[in-house]
């Protein structure tokens, strides 16, 4: 008995060695840099246009060498404004916003062809990205010389007797969705670069979401005058102008470079 315990125990301390080289020779971490920009009501064609500098982390572990799971980290900023549009009646409505973007992702990288660290044969992917993920928003405009934040403005009537709508939340979902390349930099790391399109469920983003403006004297009675002169700030004052498009959602979009680390050595396996 006390032989079959002694080999017992044995068994398990090997085993449990054997276990974190396995998992951190499929692990890597590593670190991002690249741009942010913004697709919807203030800017609803430009690609790449009001870029922001962006940082971030990577982790991965590659179930083998087509599959990986990749959870993310995200710190960038989206801004937009009215008055650098090319278009005439964006030019008179007079929008602007920023907003910063802290986002926490995971999801699956699925590689064109096979990917082993420092392979000969293998040395370089292109693959596609699937992430489900979780953002932190806050957009402000900037009047007064001071950044003012835009949701607890009620630009458009939240929580008022103008309309049945809440506050809009600052915490999102999204679904991080794109194509990156990597290539091996010899056994123990390899550099990235990512696009991917980020689709939301919010109108907020910029906080502009109605068709429409709202009566500013209520706005002014129930919120401030501070809400009600932000919620309609167009050249010609026309309150019956277009204020947003509601059939639409917001998007952000990220791109850069990522350079990850092994955190353990090969091991018997192919990675």
């Amino acid at each position: 008995m006390r032989k079959v315990l002694s080999f017992t125990l044995v068994f398990l301390a090997f085993n449990g060695l054997g276990q974190p080289k396995s998992f951190l020779s499929r692990s890597e971490l590593g670190l991002n840099v690249g741009k942010t920009y913004y697709l919807g009501d203030l800017n609803p064609y430009q690609q790449f246009k009001n870029a922001h500098n962006a940082i971030g982390a990577l982790y991965r572990y590659n179930f083998n060498n087509r599959l990986t799971l990749r959870c993310t980290y995200l710190n960038g900023k989206v801004s937009a404004a009215d008055s650098t549009s090319p278009y005439p009646l964006l030019v008179n409505r007079n929008l602007s916003f920023q907003s910063k973007i802290h986002e926490v992702a995971a999801g699956l990288e699925f590689h064109y062809v096979p990917f082993q660290f420092g392979s000969s044969r293998y040395p370089a992917t292109a693959y596609l990205i699937a992430q489900l993920g979780v953002f932190h928003m806050n957009p402000q405009i900037f009047y007064n010389n001071a950044w003012q934040d835009l949701q607890v403005l009620a630009t458009e009537g939240q929580g008022t007797s103008l309309n049945n709508k809440r506050p809009y939340s600052l915490f999102q979902i999204c679904l991080p969705l794109g194509m990156g390349m990597k290539v091996s930099l010899g056994k123990m790391a390899t550099l990235n670069l990512d696009i991917a399109i980020r689709k939301t469920f919010t109108d907020y983003l910029d906080d502009v979401g109605s068709d429409s403006y709202f009566d500013a004297q209520i706005l002014e009675d129930e919120v401030s005058d501070l809400s009600a002169t932000i919620s309609n700030m167009s050249l010609d004052g026309n309150r019956f102008g277009k204020r947003g498009t509601s059939s639409t959602k917001d998007w952000y979009v990220y791109t850069g470079l990522t350079f990850t680390m092994r955190l353990g050595k090969k091991g018997s396996c192919f990675y």
